[in-house]
């Protein structure tokens, strides 16, 4: 049954609802001049969060499915810090006052690429042009291979209270197929270095599914993470598209293991976590027991975004850099993806949205009903469905994927309330994809 399962419910096409309707649902139908309006009419007496992408590497890495640009000098990200600014810039003159500001991210590429002075100099403006909270959650992505102590220094004195380290795997078999070569030990000193200054709040991202990755390295490299006692770990999934990332072309797909092998990693992997003390977080987080995350799960306020999983309860994030996602109150919008055309909008004095959503109150109903399957594992959808004024009928009687789902034995469906079954929860995407309208193929 295990086998037959897989094959029928294991698609790596399938979304992984960070975000509902997914970006294939995106239009430039919703443009700069919708995002204008958005930001004008977002309430300035409630938080947001900001994210931040900075698209520079200075190598490539072959598993990657992210927008970067591969750079060996600083002229670019000086370039591209200019523009980031003036985006900045405006954005903060589109709302009436300093919006209140609850969540910062850095992500990448390779934001700590960015000069100490630089870094610090970027934060000062974000305080001048929002209402960052003394408490506020500021969190950076690290490549610990081009890490400082310098961009410690400036990081703790910038007030980032949170470091997310790339590792992916400690096998130096698996390293070099992926064209990432990081050692063991120059993660420790990025961590070590990050405590000393006052980050404390670190996690590990960590992948199965790469090429020539075995069970025994990916537990292996699960408990050699362990070891240095991160509060969190994302455990991702390889995702294998050749067709839309050329790098990923550079990999041996012979050495990619199959569907069941990938299960067994993502298995063992889990396993080693949570025997050494980490709280399973939905599908592929892990945290220690008095983390934010776990804290949020137990209370039943995890959330869903496009970085994760999130303790974070706003629902309003603005998006700066190519290719970076919003959510506002009527959508969502996406800035131009390729780093020349977002310069040349931004230079131009007009915001860089290249396409968006925006959300029908169906679209608010089905993408509740996904987040909680998402975070829960079970979901009361008649529960959801009358908070929003909608009829529940519609979502369970004519679902085909749910009835199958049901007959399988995935799930349990008891007067619309819906839970996914222990051993089974590796398909939550796969229960999700029930709800989702625009999702044409049928599984068979």
């Amino acid at each position: 049954m295990q086998t037959s399962v897989l094959e029928k419910y294991c698609d790596a096409r399938l979304p992984w609802y960070t975000i509902y309707p997914t970006v294939a649902q995106f239009s430039t139908v919703v443009g700069a001049e919708a995002c204008e309006k958005w930001l004008q009419r977002l309430p300035v007496n409630e938080s947001v969060s900001l994210y931040f992408h900075v698209p520079f590497c200075r190598s490539i890495c072959w598993y990657c499915g992210f927008a970067r640009s591969i750079t060996r000098r600083d002229s670019p990200i000086l370039e591209y810090l200019a523009v980031l600014r003036k985006e900045i810039e405006l954005v903060g003159a589109q709302v009436p006052q300093r919006l209140p500001v609850s969540d910062v991210h850095f992500g990448g590429g390779t934001p700590t690429l960015i000069e100490p002075a630089q870094f610090g100099a970027l934060m000062e403006l974000l305080r001048r042009r929002f209402a960052v909270s003394k408490t506020a959650a500021i969190a950076v992505e690290i490549d610990p291979r081009t890490f400082t102590l310098a961009t410690s220094e400036a990081l703790a004195a910038a007030g980032v209270n949170r470091a997310s380290l790339g590792v992916q795997s400690f096998d130096p078999i698996v390293q070099k197929a992926i064209n990432r070569v990081q050692s063991e030990a120059q993660t420790e000193r990025a961590v070590e270095m990050l405590r000393q200054h006052g980050v404390i709040r670190i996690n590990f991202d960590l992948i199965y599914g790469l090429p020539n990755q075995t069970v025994q390295s990916c537990v292996q490299t699960a408990t050699t993470a362990v070891a240095m006692r991160p509060d969190r770990l994302a455990v991702f999934g390889y995702a294998h598209v050749p067709s839309f990332k050329k790098n990923q072309r550079l990999i041996d797909e012979a050495t990619l293991p199959d569907s069941p092998a990938r299960a067994e990693q993502a298995a063992a992997m889990a396993n080693t976590l949570i025997a050494a003390g980490y709280r399973q977080i939905g599908l592929d987080h892990f945290a220690l027991p008095d983390d934010e995350l776990t804290l949020a799960q137990k209370a039943g306020r995890l959330r869903r975004n496009s970085l994760g999983y999130s303790a974070d309860t706003r629902h309003k994030v603005i998006g700066f850099g190519p290719s970076a996602i919003g959510r506002l109150g009527d959508g969502y919008v996406q800035n131009e993806v390729e780093a020349g055309s977002y310069s040349d909008q931004i230079k131009a004095s007009r915001l860089a949205t290249a396409k968006g959503y925006c959300l029908s109150l169906e679209d608010r109903v089905r993408a509740a009903i996904i987040e909680r399957l998402m975070c829960d594992f079970e979901v009361d959808v008649p529960a959801i469905c009358i908070t929003h004024g909608f009829d529940p009928v519609p979502f369970l009687g004519s679902s085909e994927r749910l009835a199958m789902l049901a007959e399988d034995g995935i799930v349990e469906v008891e007067k619309g309330f819906i839970r996914v079954r222990q051993e089974h929860r590796f398909l939550t995407r796969a229960v999700a994809a029930a709800f989702d309208a625009y999702l044409g193929a049928p599984l068979c």
